[in-house]
């Protein structure tokens, strides 16, 4: 049986005064049943580190992209398309759109957005969606810089609405549930993982930020993503196997590999 934790940030595992070694979390993912893993950059000029640190680990796959709080970091063309090329990286993200802490960013994020949209029908990989009190600019960037709909990816961390998520799922990407659905208060969060089908579904930790219950305070870890996957199986009343068999397929789908 497979498990993947389908979105985390093993290149910084801090969180608050703490911190996890990349070993200690790939231990830790291998004694809760952690098969593999997408490991999401943020931003280019971390990315030659982030890649040293999960090369060695055969069952770690990386993603290449800026995040829309990252845009002013350096970055380039060349740069974007070198790291792009690398061995096992299989998607283009994390990318979008994040209003709740820049919105006076708006224009520019939109422009960076699009752009690697672009980039990612060159290279013909899905991409990793951050959308943050933004879906109607996300949606608008989205279908305008891929009119012909080629493109295919996730909406990480998904927690808009039922209305946003039945677009997103119309058009053909995947909604990943993070651990906010084991928070006391995250009934929404709830209601959308019973919405999402089986088969359009994913879960993730978003490592180190977001640790499920019973873990919240600690740095977040891909080994948690089993905590997730208990949850969503509960909540859409199917067995834990199941869960992490459809999860896994629809991983190995999107991103057209097979798990090893």
């Amino acid at each position: 049986m497979f498990l993947v934790d389908s979105h985390c940030h093993l290149g910084d595992l801090k969180f608050g005064d703490s911190e996890i070694s990349v070993d200690d979390a790939m231990h830790n993912a291998e004694l809760a049943g952690v098969t593999h893993m997408l490991c999401v950059c943020t931003d280019l000029p971390s990315f030659p580190a982030m890649y040293e640190k999960i090369r060695g680990f055969d069952n770690v796959y990386a993603s290449v992209g800026i995040h829309p709080l990252n845009i002013s970091e350096p970055w380039s063309e060349d740069e974007f398309f070198e790291y792009a090329s690398r061995d096992r990286v299989i998607a283009v993200g994390e990318i979008g759109l994040d209003y709740y802490y820049e919105s006076e960013s708006a224009g520019i994020q939109k422009s960076i957005f699009s752009k690697q949209l672009e980039y990612a029908l060159r290279l013909k990989k899905p991409v990793i969606i951050h959308s943050r009190n933004a879906p109607d600019d996300t949606w608008s960037v989205l279908t305008s810089s891929d009119p012909e709909k080629n493109l295919t990816g996730i909406f990480h961390c998904y927690a808009d609405s039922l209305e946003n998520a039945r677009r997103v799922l119309d058009r053909g990407f995947y909604i990943s549930v993070s651990g906010i659905v084991t928070f006391g208060k995250a009934e929404n969060i709830r209601e959308l993982a019973r919405f999402v089908p089986l088969d359009r579904l994913l879960v993730e930790t978003d490592s180190p930020y977001l640790a499920p219950v019973p873990y919240r305070g600690k740095p977040n870890q891909p080994a948690y993503v089993e905590k997730v996957a208990h949850a969503v199986a509960a909540v859409k009343g199917v067995d834990y196997e199941e869960l992490c068999g459809r999860t896994s397929e629809n991983f190995e789908r999107l991103f057209r590999i097979k798990l090893k």
